[in-house]
């Protein structure tokens, strides 16, 4: 239903964390696969930086465009962008150190699992701090929380046989289905039939595979949609959220996804013939329809929408202490050209 718009990763892993908390309980199987989930999340999320062979992962140079490039960040982000190239270094090293070393720990005695439990929070924290990435860090904190339940003792509770069975089946389900997202992510060859289970339990978003930021995105290209009534004269549609006017500081809009300017942030790293829903957009600037216009900051045409609309590419960065503003850009040309109903 929603197409591009809700194909974000965050939605994957609320559909499957939400479909295990449908069989919540406290027994070990089920506390097993809470853990299970939150390892996937993390380790994928590490391997993947490096299966990429993304340079920028693995000279540690990532963090030092994350905050200046990722969709939508926060005051806290500029801040941070200004720290030294050493710091960034010594932080993509942690990110490292978190994803792809402490989620074994999710398995181990207690006292060890408490510790990466807390460490894992502790990097969610810093992530929502200075990036607005909806509920995602949240979700991920409270997968986390099952990292300090206790299974119950056994005499304590006794589950019924269609308890137990649906125990097993759920276990079977995500054990068989995980296990092959394992081996496609280290490219090993799936066994025969595995394609077919794989297609047909994709659409409902039951096992996932997860991992954000494969590969670093070094400069930051921003999207101004304009519109004019005589094709000189252009005024331009502020966003809410996004990047576009220089002198406006970053929101915080977590745990609420602004979808669209998300999206957005997607078009300005290809060209609007790979994304049909920005023409779909422009068109419906030009026809003044009110539910799209609510997702705006502003209308510049509040008499009558505009006859043309156009779209220029800019490119942002982060200003430095000492300079006014929160950004700076320049204009790299055209995105959409000029278009008209007509």
């Amino acid at each position: 239903m929603g197409q591009e718009f809700l194909g974000f990763q965050w939605d994957a892993l609320l559909s499957e964390a939400g479909f295990l908390a449908i069989f919540a309980d406290t027994s070990r199987v089920r506390i097993f696969l809470f853990r299970w989930l939150l390892f996937r999340l993390m380790f994928f999320s590490g391997v993947v930086k490096l299966a990429s062979g993304d340079p920028n992962w693995r000279n540690l140079t990532a963090l030092h465009y994350h905050y200046e490039t990722q969709p939508l960040p926060t005051p806290l982000a500029w801040y941070m962008y200004q720290l030294p190239m050493g710091f960034q270094k010594a932080s993509t090293l942690f990110t490292f150190f978190v994803e792809l070393l402490v989620p074994f720990w999710f398995f181990a005695p207690r006292r060890v699992r408490h510790i990466g439990g807390w460490i894992t929070i502790g990097l969610q924290v810093l992530i929502l701090a200075t990036g607005n990435y909806t509920y995602f860090n949240f979700l991920t904190i409270f997968l986390a929380l099952f990292l300090f339940i206790e299974p119950a003792a056994p005499g304590v509770s006794r589950p019924g046989r269609f308890h137990a069975k649906v125990t097993i089946m759920l276990a079977a389900l995500i054990g068989i289905t995980s296990g092959m997202l394992c081996l496609r992510l280290f490219d090993i060859p799936l066994p025969p039939g595995a394609p077919a289970v794989m297609r047909m339990v994709a659409p409902f978003n039951l096992v996932n595979s997860y991992g954000l930021f494969a590969v670093m995105t070094t400069e930051r290209n921003e999207i101004i949609v304009e519109g004019s009534n005589d094709g000189a004269q252009w005024k331009a549609y502020e966003f809410k959220y996004k990047p576009g006017d220089v002198r406006r500081a970053p929101p915080i809009v977590e745990p609420l996804q602004p979808r669209l300017d998300w999206q957005m942030w997607f078009a300005a790293l290809s060209d609007y013939r790979q994304n049909p829903w920005f023409v779909n957009f422009a068109i419906r600037l030009m026809e003044g329809e009110p539910a799209v216009l609510r997702l705006l900051r502003d209308n510049p045409f509040p008499g009558a929408p505009p006859k043309y609309v156009r779209a220029r590419l800019y490119l942002y960065h982060f200003t430095h202490f000492g300079q006014q503003g929160w950004w700076t850009r320049e204009e790299r040309g055209e995105y959409l050209p000029v278009v008209s109903l007509k």
